[in-house]
């Protein structure tokens, strides 16, 4: 079944990696963001707990209208932490092109299709999961990471085969390889990417670094074009 949203579902199919970005210091935020770019992320996501959120949103939207350099994508620019539906619709007013929530909301999921907008809501269980899908989720949100890591999205995957799941918790460089040969769509990255020393200290060519060994890391599981998945429910 074709998605109003497959275009964005192919890129993220093809960059493999989102990265989050939370912090206190909206400045900090901006340049932290910028080496993730440098690095190589083309879908990136401010939450909107972050200071000044929205007009980071709006800065980098504006940036994704550029042409693309270096043989890469546009930048795709994403608003997480979204719980109300006033905040979704602000959010996309800024420049956000998909938007992220910690929680399953049917109300976001409607807003976000209203919106025209592909939304990945929190869900963990496989029931939370497919009541997502249901209820209009092009994608989903593993959150928080599961005990069993990869191992238990390749469980969840095995009956539910048609969903497509970005894990974005406890995922890091040693592992993103394997949640992506588990089934996972992509990867969300946060302090994964955004390394709490490196913050800390704004070493932001760590920052970029660590972006680009993710990538690599990526890339390193082949995959072929977008696959078409059967929905029960389409």
């Amino acid at each position: 079944m074709h998605s109003p949203h497959d275009d964005f579902l192919r890129t993220l199919w093809t960059h493999r990696i989102t990265a989050i970005l939370r912090t206190t210091d909206e400045t900090l935020a901006h340049h932290a963001m910028d080496a993730a770019v440098r690095g190589g992320i083309r879908l990136v996501e401010f939450t909107l707990t972050t200071p000044g959120a929205l007009s980071l949103i709006s800065s980098f939207a504006t940036r994704a209208g550029l042409p693309p350099s270096g043989g890469l994508d546009r930048l795709i620019v994403g608003a997480g932490t979204v719980l109300r539906s006033d905040e979704a619709r602000t959010a996309v007013e800024a420049g956000a092109r998909f938007l992220v929530s910690p929680v399953m909301d049917p109300e976001i999921i409607a807003v976000a299709a209203e919106l025209g907008v592909p939304i990945f809501p929190g869900v963990h269980t496989p029931t939370e999961m497919l009541s997502a899908h249901r209820a209009g989720a092009p994608v989903l949100k593993l959150f928080p990471g599961p005990a069993g890591g990869p191992s238990y999205l390749r469980s969840a995957l095995a009956p539910l085969p048609f969903l497509r799941v970005v894990p974005t918790n406890g995922t890091d460089l040693d592992n993103a390889a394997a949640w992506l040969r588990a089934g996972a769509w992509a990867v969300g990255m946060t302090t994964g990417l955004f390394l709490p020393g490196a913050m800390a200290a704004r070493d932001f060519d760590a920052i970029e670094q660590q972006a680009a060994a993710l990538r690599r890391a990526v890339e390193s599981v082949e995959r072929g074009p977008m696959p078409e998945r059967a929905d029960p429910f389409g």
